[in-house]
Formats: structure tokens, sequence, C-alpha cells
């Protein structure tokens, strides 16, 4: 068998948001992904985790909850990372962090819950006379 590499060149910024990227489809479908100092784990009872530098950043349990923090390190990695995760939009101004427009201390947060905030019944109620 006759292996092929192609070359290309790209900038620090394209191979920093091409992992971002993989990281991040890899823990929305919960699949184990390495590389570079990226890394996401999936454990026994479904749920996977994104980790930075051995730092863990993003949870996304069994039952579909994103939760994400910022590993206790503010860095424009740990941004990239995480803002490729849907739900997730991150910005920095004047040294204080936004998520979602909202100031962000970097604690952890669940950024997506698709369980139902209100009971869903389907039963019908019907009055007896």
């Amino acid at each position: 068998m006759k292996l092929i590499y192609k070359a290309t060149l790209t900038t620090g910024d394209d191979t920093m948001r091409e992992i971002s990227r993989l990281a991040s489809i890899a823990l929305m479908s919960r699949e184990r992904f390495k590389r570079s100092n990226t890394e996401v784990e999936v454990h026994f009872d479904g749920s996977a985790t994104m980790k930075l530098f051995g730092n863990t950043i993003a949870a996304h349990s069994n039952d579909g909850i994103l939760s994400i923090g910022d590993g206790d390190h503010q860095t424009v990695t740990t941004k990239d990372r995480l803002n490729a995760l849907p739900h997730v939009s991150i910005y920095q101004r004047n040294y204080q962090w936004y998520l979602n427009n909202e100031k962000w201390d970097g604690e952890w947060i669940v950024v997506h819950d698709p369980t139902p905030t209100t009971p869903q019944d389907d039963t019908v109620e019907e009055e007896i006379l």
C-alpha cells in the first residue's frame, strides 16, 4: 500500500480553527478525538468531555446537556475551542469575557439543555358531569 501525503500551507489560526471544528464535531457526536493540545474523551455513561492541555472545558452529557467552563485559563485558544461549539458565542472586551452577550467569569454553565422547562403532558382532561 502506497501512502500519499499532500502538503498544505496553513497559518496557525487556520490550524487552530480546524482543530476546534473537529473537536466540536467529536464532542457533539460523543466520539474520541485527539489532536495537538485538544482531546475529546468519551465516558462509559455515554457522556463526553473536551480537554485543552488536560483541563476540561466542555461536557456533553448523554441526555444532550452541553456545559462549558474556561478551565481556569481565559486564553485565545480556550475561546476558540469553545466558540466552535453550538450555542456558544464568546468575545472579550476590556479583559472581560462575555458568553452569549452576558458577562461570564468562566465558571461552569449550561449553555444548552434540550429537556423542556415545563412538563409536557399528552393526557387530555375531561370533565365528568
